[in-house]
């Protein structure tokens, strides 16, 4: 069954709100900063390797999962600089699997972030390299955390890892390729998005806060408010596949229903997916009742999931 209920009403923000553009390039910039600081630079030993990395890496992206990592740090009183080794990490793992995923052995895409995917630009053999070297670069950024309490770096690596892992994002892409073409019913299609998507935003949120110095009841909220986000967040993206242009996305649209991919509008139509990630939204604001305006940014991150077009 879906693990959502009944929402609340919707939610608007005032026009002094916070200014979400303005929040989101500030906090991109912070990542980029720290990404290019913390990484082996392009031009180390192999080249070839480095250089495939950063091609990706450095693509553009919404950076959505490192954000939400420093976003949930702050709600929670937290420091941003002392996530922000986590936020890179997160950022690490994402772009490795959109470099596997769009070989041709999983997806067979040409373009990603509105360029040619990584192995149409350096090869297969160093595409997959590439994936493997920011996957493993991803926990070597954590543990290099600089912080008075290592016990939280701990946490991180044991969210990270199995949020990434055969029961996380991995476990959700191998079902979503032996999927296709099939007709799967809802809860295989629910533990795809879930697992494909939702469980590394889920751990974003709560590698964040863990690095925040959150408590119980402020981690148990923060992550009914990063499940809810991360399955809106996939129901999004199948929106876009069939509304979306190839200009908006940065990549091919319309991919999901030539591979006979399960989706959300494939399976109940485009007009129950909004309803479905609207009601999602609406319950991850709820979660977020408890929490001041540090947490503004989290609640407008929310809206903009559902409401972006790229």
């Amino acid at each position: 069954m879906p693990f959502w209920v009944s929402p609340p009403g919707p939610f608007y923000l005032s026009e002094d709100a916070l200014d979400l553009q303005a929040y989101l390039s500030g906090k991109i910039e912070l990542v980029n900063k720290g990404l290019k600081e913390l990484l082996h630079g392009e031009e180390e030993y192999p080249q070839n390797l480095h250089r495939a990395m950063h091609y990706s890496l450095f693509a553009g992206g919404k950076r959505v999962r490192p954000v939400l990592v420093l976003a949930s740090a702050e709600a929670v009183g937290g420091s941003p600089a002392e996530a922000l080794n986590t936020a890179c990490a997160f950022e690490c793992i994402h772009t490795y699997s959109l470099i596997h995923d769009d070989l041709p052995a999983i997806d067979n895409d040409d373009m990603r972030r509105g360029r040619p995917t990584c192995h149409k630009a350096f090869g297969e053999a160093a595409a997959i390299l590439a994936g493997d070297a920011l996957l493993t670069a991803a926990f070597e950024l954590v543990a290099a955390t600089k912080t008075s309490d290592p016990a939280k770096v701990i946490k991180v690596i044991a969210e990270l890892s199995k949020a990434s892992g055969s029961v996380g994002m991995i476990g959700g892409q191998m079902v979503d390729i032996e999927s296709e073409g099939a007709d799967v019913p809802f809860p295989v299609l629910e533990y795809i998005h879930i697992h494909k998507t939702g469980e590394l935003i889920l751990a974003a949120v709560r590698c964040g806060a863990i690095m925040g110095g959150a408590g119980k009841t402020e981690l148990e909220s923060l992550s009914r408010y990063g499940k809810s986000i991360g399955l809106a967040f996939q129901i999004a993206d199948d929106i876009l596949d069939v509304e979306g242009s190839a200009a908006e996305m940065g990549k091919n649209t319309g991919g999901d229903e030539k591979k006979g991919k399960a989706t959300y509008p494939a399976l109940i139509g485009l007009d129950e997916s909004r309803k479905r990630a609207e009601e999602l939204v609406a319950i991850a604001l709820k979660s977020l009742e408890g929490f001041d305006g540090k947490a503004d940014p989290l609640r407008a991150i929310a809206r903009y999931i559902v409401e972006r077009r790229k």
